[in-house]
């Protein structure tokens, strides 16, 4: 079902290699493979699922933002340091190398090149680590997997910065912004 993989990196590289889901529909991994498309979370559960094939549990953490969209990762562990594997529409938020200590540190990671369109700073909350495991494998083969994402969105999160605070941030400059949307398909993109 799954392609054979040998290691996070390699997951990363398959899911970078996929275009963009567009739809409402969250695809379970065997569709990921059969469409050949994902968005963060439909590319989460696909990396956590593929991370669990190769001996790491399988935990999504969810990254919780104002004005923009969340983005989901899949972590892991290695030598006792956090990394992720994630798909997303833009550049910067996507595959994080395991050099973190904590999984607060692997979430402020994200937080400089997290920002909507405009530029606004948008993120604020992280999420504990989530597992796939409690759904017994069902998540695998069902026709859309959207009903994790709401769970996940109901599980504790962690502030970063306040609401309030990122209002107050500045703009992220104009050749960061190119940046991070080069390539990005402009129909996933978040709409206010």
């Amino acid at each position: 079902m799954l392609p054979k993989f040998s290691n996070p990196r390699a997951i990363q590289d398959y899911l970078d290699g996929l275009a963009y889901n567009t739809t409402e529909q969250t695809f379970c991994p065997r569709d990921v493979v059969l469409q050949q498309k994902a968005h963060c979370m439909d590319g989460a559960v696909f990396a956590a699922t593929a991370l669990e094939s190769i001996g790491h549990p399988p935990r999504l953490v969810d990254l919780r933002a104002v004005d923009d969209d969340d983005h989901v990762i899949a972590v892991f562990r290695e030598n006792g340091l956090w990394g992720a594997v994630a798909k997303s529409n833009t550049t910067t938020l996507r595959y994080r190398d395991p050099a973190y200590r904590s999984i607060r540190e692997l979430a402020l990671s994200y937080f400089p090149v997290y920002f909507n369109v405009a530029g606004e700073m948008s993120l604020y909350e992280y999420s504990r680590p989530f597992s796939l495991r409690k759904y017994r494998g069902k998540h695998l083969v069902a026709e859309d997997v959207a009903y994790i994402g709401l769970d996940l969105d109901k599980t504790v999160h962690y502030p970063i910065v306040s609401k309030q605070q990122l209002k107050s941030m500045r703009i992220a400059p104009q050749h960061l912004i190119d940046a991070c949307f080069a390539g990005a398909d402009p129909d996933g993109l978040y709409k206010k």
